[in-house]
């Protein structure tokens, strides 16, 4: 017999004789429900529909469970939270309150039986027992207990009890509205803080991030204790709501509440978050498929943040206009007229008449123009927001053709302050996309890895908001050289417009910087721009990721580098404009990866390339001369140690070129004094110091001299994997005299360096040391498996070799995904075959490491042979693959 048919029928008790038959009748009615509610959620019914389902048909479960007990009139079982809104998806908690007359009552053994019997029904309940007095004083002190109170409905027992309840927690006892408002606002604000107050995040919680399920609740339980409403629709009774309002509200709802359901069916369980391996598969389920542009997940990912940004700027919107009708109803107005179009009430703009813009869509661009000059507004009115979503839709081919509205976005881009704030405000309220057309097409448009962490619209304006930022005095200390160099920028707007358009062609296919060049062109000329300035703009959009790219890929030691770059650059304008917009661009992209030793390699780029436009692209330094300069300035240095010369050159051997090229002087001198106080021939030297002139710059630098042997970078490498460090920069010179001087630059694990942690520097030192005199140098494996999100971007390893060979040298790149003990492995890898390591970049981008190597062969030479390279790549790319599928296990 069908288990509902059971529940339905008066007298269960007689039907299930014992309580073994009871728990499997009711664990039958719930596994039917749950397939139930699948079968029908893939066919397609309305979301609204299977809500409510789970939540009528948990109602029949427990009146017939109570049913199994003896209670009076003084005692009533009653549904709250989203239970007690009839909204349960197939996981959803089962809150609910059992509620007594009087503290003390004879039902402590059916009570406990009850809870027990839920339980073993598999059922994941939230419950209190409380009388109605000990529920008032719970819902007086805590919000959260009056919110599920105020959508409570009683599931079976006496009725009148739950309405005495509701009268002495309503809001002329407890929380009165103002309060509530306020102390709900406030949770909500505590919440999005979580979550970094963005709709944006990679993973997001679609029932806490704002723009998410709660944000909707927010508005409900506003209304319900404010009007005494029993549902949103009666806000647009009350005008406080528009019809379009409305549907956005109830179409973004049944949006999240079917990827709840979906969320909670792949899951098996209560899920909120959509974590990427969740992502994958809701997309392909909600239709999506992979384009030449985007991935199917970054399709699925676009209408969810879309969807977020919406339903997160009407509940902006609702709860301003909350705020200026209840909190701040009876305070005294202040009124500032702006302009025959503008005023400011009580520090927030607003227009004069709801025909504003009708008459004049300027005033569309305008109120943007005006907050940005004028220190005295906070905000903009929830009613003139409004007004603005209402109107947008003249911003049209004439209204951007119009030279006023040229003229207005030009003087917002020219503001003292506060640049970043407008243009938020303006995608917020939907005026940016509509402005400038190809900006709507990127909004929500997440990149899926774990490198991008913010949609490209999201990024784009937090890259302006760091651009603003190093005009405020308190971020020298964090960027020095970008604060300095943007106070003496010319022109500011046109960084703020390379900005705009940095990244504008993602999605398109194709080579985005080219593509966002040719947009970025005709936008400057569409405004007015002289020739010189929009060229200027084009080129830092068609060149925004090369000072980043040669910084963290190629030797910047070397001169020749440096003289190609500079040649890119072509001035000193287009390099302080390219340094201040790459600076911004990758702190926008991830500031988690923004490290100390990035920041030092882009202040040394920078430097030395202005060196070189200095002396003038057609004088480029002289290698030798470089190298002959270094060896004077270290030697006048030692000399002043009681170094002779020849002591000196001596010590250096037959050390190579590079080395002198590499290294600074002062570092020169630290090692040679080292290695002339050292007593035995066998005992390896290891060294430890910060490298880095500025305070929030540089890496630990580790010098190793010990004598050369094969195997040597692949036992450092792991040693120092051992030590939580993390090599961000590798120079390996022969000195040949059987010696080895290596450099390491280092962080730790926190991404900064180790500073003057003595004790830590000296376990490294003795770690190191013992690891040098093992009889073979093998390198542990690091015992460590790859966090979750790295295992879900887990894609084939990809090289390349190429030989140049001017510079000696074969440069080896090697993309994979990041891993515990990579480098060590590599390192085996070019033991096997013979490969010399001299100089490594290394640079982690989120889930995957792009590390550049610079190699020869054991004779120190370029490896030519075109086999042997392929076979090398190959190797390499099989080897790292079985490593990260044994990691991943």
């Amino acid at each position: 017999m069908n288990s509902r048919a059971i529940l339905s029928r008066e007298g269960l008790q007689s039907a299930v004789a014992d309580s073994s038959n009871l728990i499997k009748t009711y664990k039958s009615y719930l596994s039917e429900l749950r397939e139930e509610l699948n079968e029908r959620f893939y066919a397609d019914e309305p979301i609204q529909n299977l809500v409510s389902l789970r939540s009528d048909r948990l109602d029949t479960l427990m009146r017939s469970i109570w049913s199994n007990y003896s209670w009076n009139d003084d005692i009533t079982l009653v549904a709250v939270g989203g239970y007690g809104r009839g909204e349960l998806h197939p996981y959803s908690d089962i809150d609910l309150l059992i509620l007594s007359r009087d503290q003390d009552h004879d039902y402590a053994a059916n009570i406990e039986s009850l809870i027990t019997l839920l339980w073993d029904i598999s059922l994941d309940i939230g419950h209190s027992v409380r009388s109605i007095s000990e529920c008032v004083a719970a819902a007086a002190e805590d919000i959260t207990i009056a919110t599920n109170l105020m959508e409570s409905r009683v599931l079976v027992g006496n009725s009148d009890l739950h309405a005495e309840l509701m009268g002495l927690v309503g809001p002329d006892q407890i929380w009165p509205s103002a309060e509530f408002f306020r102390a709900k606002w406030d949770e909500q604000i505590h919440r999005h803080r979580k979550f970094a107050n963005t709709e944006y995040n990679l993973e997001p919680n679609i029932k806490s991030s704002p723009g998410g399920l709660r944000d909707i609740q927010m508005i409900g339980w506003v209304v319900k204790r404010h009007f005494g409403a029993q549902s949103i629709d009666e806000l647009k009774e009350r005008l406080f709501l528009s019809q379009e309002e409305l549907d956005t509200l109830k179409d973004g709802q049944n949006f999240l509440w079917r990827l709840r359901f979906a969320l909670h069916l792949i899951a098996g369980r209560e899920e909120d978050r959509l974590l990427f391996d969740h992502q994958r598969t809701l997309a392909r389920q909600f239709g999506y498929e992979d384009d030449d542009g985007k991935l199917a997940v970054e399709r699925f990912m676009q209408q969810y943040y879309r969807w977020a940004q919406q339903l997160g700027e009407l509940n902006d919107v609702l709860m301003q206009h909350f705020d200026e009708t209840i909190l701040r109803a009876c305070e005294a107005e202040t009124v500032l007229e702006l302009n025959p179009r503008f005023r400011i009430r009580n520090g927030h703009i607003e227009v004069c008449n709801d025909k504003v813009f009708e008459k004049t869509p300027s005033a569309l661009l305008e109120i943007f123009v005006l907050m940005a000059h004028h220190d005295g507004i906070d905000g903009v009115r929830a009613s003139t927001i409004r007004l603005i979503r209402k109107s947008r839709h003249l911003i049209d081919a004439k209204f951007r053709a119009d030279p006023r509205n040229k003229r207005y976005f030009l003087d917002l881009l020219r503001a003292p302050s506060r640049v970043a704030l407008n243009l938020r405000r303006m995608k917020r309220f939907g005026v940016l996309a509509k402005f400038i057309p190809a900006f709507g097409k990127i909004v929500g448009q997440m990149q899926h890895d774990l490198f991008h962490i913010y949609s490209v619209d999201a990024h784009t304006l937090e890259l302006i908001k760091n651009l603003s930022r190093f005009r405020y005095p308190d971020m020298v200390k964090h960027f020095p050289m970008a604060c300095r160099i943007m106070q003496r920028l010319p022109k500011p707007e046109l960084l703020f417009l390379a900005g705009l358009f940095h990244d504008i062609a993602k999605g398109r296919g194709g080579d985005h910087s080219s593509l966002g060049a040719v947009d970025a062109l005709e936008f400057c000329q569409y405004l007015g721009l002289n020739k010189r300035d929009s060229n200027l703009v084009a080129w830092l959009v068609e060149k925004h990721l090369e000072m980043s790219s040669v910084s963290q890929r190629k030797d910047i030691q070397d001169p020749d580098v440096i003289r190609d770059f500079a040649l890119t650059m072509g001035d000193q304008q287009h390099l302080d404009y390219l340094f201040c917009l790459t600076i911004a661009d990758i702190n926008a992209t991830n500031p988690n990866l923004w490290t100390s030793w990035r920041a030092s390699l882009m202040r040394q780029l920078y430097a030395e390339t202005r060196r070189a436009l200095r002396r003038g692209l057609e004088n480029p330094i002289d290698k030798q001369e470089w190298i002959a300069e270094t060896q004077l300035g270290a030697i006048e240095k030692l000399e002043d140690y009681g170094f002779t010369e020849a002591e000196i050159r001596e010590l250096w051997g037959e050390t190579g070129e590079d080395y002198f090229i590499r290294e600074q002087i002062d570092d020169i001198v630290w090692h040679a004094r080292a290695i002339a106080q050292r007593t035995s021939a066998d005992e390896p030297i290891v060294l430890v110091k910060e490298g880095g002139l500025l305070d929030h710059e540089g890496a630990t630098q580790i010098f190793v001299h010990t004598r050369a042997r094969k195997g040597l970078f692949a036992l450092l490498a792991g040693a120092l994997e051992q030590l939580d460090l993390s090599i961000q920069d590798a120079r390996i010179y022969n000195a040949g005299t059987g010696y080895t001087l290596d450099t390491f630059y280092v962080l730790g694990c926190d991404n900064t360096p180790i500073g003057d942690d003595q004790a830590r520097i000296d376990h490294i030192i003795k770690f190191l040391k013992e690891q040098l005199k093992l009889a073979e140098g093998s390198p542990e494996d690091v015992q460590r498996r790859m966090p979750r999100q790295m295992r879900l971007f887990s894609t084939p390893t990809r090289t390349s070799m190429a030989t140049d060979l001017n510079k000696g040298h074969t440069v080896l790149e090697v993309i994979t995904p990041d891993r515990p003990g990579l480098l060590a492995r590599l390192a085996l890898i070019f033991n096997k075959y013979g490969i010399r390591l001299q100089n490594a970049k290394i640079a982690t981008l989120g889930e995957r490491v792009e590390d550049v190597f610079f190699v020869t062969d054991e004779e120190n030479q370029p490896i030519k042979d075109a086999v042997l390279c392929e076979e090398i790549q190959q190797a390499i790319c099989r080897e790292l693959d079985e490593q990260a599928s044994h990691q991943a296990i």
